[in-house]
């Protein structure tokens, strides 16, 4: 006799963010701390950076502010990102790509090639400024999807019990 009943549809309980061991790590290393500052101060620099930007854009003034801006946004950004790395080897044990963080990863490494691209055409004078610029904010456009994605990791380990 055949079944008439539909199938359940199967629902997967997410995997957590950390183990037990990963989450003493976390908790216990000062690079927890230093991501922790890192990132919002980055992102305040992002900010008033993105504004300088836009001015310049807009109305073609303060085009060595903006240039500036962005330099100081990229150096942050290699911080946070070597000191990320960091965390994460402390954390999982590599450097990079832990299965918990790699698209976040991957992501990451999309935000350093433009903001490095923008150093290089800087540096070479490849680009005139409103090119240049133009690049920063393809870089920003990247940067915050990537600090979306964190912040979403954020939010996921919260809720998963374990405050990050």
């Amino acid at each position: 006799m055949a079944s008439t009943s539909a199938s359940a549809p199967v629902l997967r309980r997410a995997a957590p963010l950390y183990t037990p061991a990963q989450r003493q790590r976390r908790d216990s290393t000062r690079w927890t701390l230093v991501q922790g500052v890192l990132a919002p101060l980055q992102f305040l620099v992002f900010l008033v950076s993105l504004a300088l930007v836009l001015r310049f854009l807009a109305t073609g003034q303060g085009e060595a502010a903006a240039t500036v801006s962005v330099v100081i946004k990229t150096l942050l950004l290699y911080l946070i990102m070597v000191t990320g790395c960091v965390w994460e080897k402390v954390v999982f044990g590599q450097y990079l790509f832990a299965p918990a963080f790699f698209w976040e990863d991957v992501f990451s490494m999309l935000v350093l090639a433009l903001h490095t691209a923008y150093l290089a055409a800087l540096v070479a004078g490849w680009l005139a400024p409103r090119a240049l610029m133009g690049l920063a904010l393809a870089a920003y456009a990247a940067y915050v999807i990537n600090a979306a994605q964190f912040l979403i990791k954020l939010r996921a380990a919260r809720l998963q019990g374990s405050p990050a």
